[in-house]
């Protein structure tokens, strides 16, 4: 069972609205280019090409090994919040605040649906690495935003 702070988050400030923040997140295409942890590949052709609520989307990925995956948008607030999940159950969240400066981006992974992985993902230092990965995403969707990709 997953204790207090199972949910692992990283915030940054990104020079820009929480609007342009969002349509780079909505856009699985760009995914790739936002992702620190190196393992999303390739986003699927057959993609929509701007999530919504239910919206189901694939990437190449490569964890070890290459394999695919469809993810499932299931918190889906314009421009606030959106969120994603695959067949694990756990969710990949971005909440977004506007402030002075741009927006706070906060990434959460939420893996507090599959209580019974907890054992695994404490075994295989699951959140550790999400993290490292989280903290390199919003460093590149920073500096996506500031190149005006």
């Amino acid at each position: 069972m997953f204790g207090a702070g199972a949910v692992v988050g990283v915030e940054r400030v990104v020079p820009a609205s929480p609007q342009t923040v969002f349509d780079l997140l909505a856009d699985p295409g760009k995914h790739p280019l936002l992702d620190g942890s190196g393992s999303v590949r390739q986003a699927h052709a057959a993609n929509p090409a701007r999530l919504s609520k239910g919206a189901r989307f694939g990437m190449d990925m490569r964890i070890g090994r290459s394999y695919s995956i469809t993810n499932t948008v299931v918190e889906f607030d314009e421009p606030h919040r959106i969120a994603w999940r695959h067949f694990a159950g756990h969710r990949w969240r971005y909440l977004l605040t506007e402030v002075d400066g741009g927006t706070l981006v906060r990434e959460e992974w939420d893996p507090t649906r599959v209580p019974h992985l907890a054992p695994f993902y404490a075994l295989t230092r699951f959140p550790a690495r999400n993290r490292v990965g989280m903290e390199a995403t919003l460093r590149r969707l920073a500096e996506i935003v500031s190149a005006g990709a």
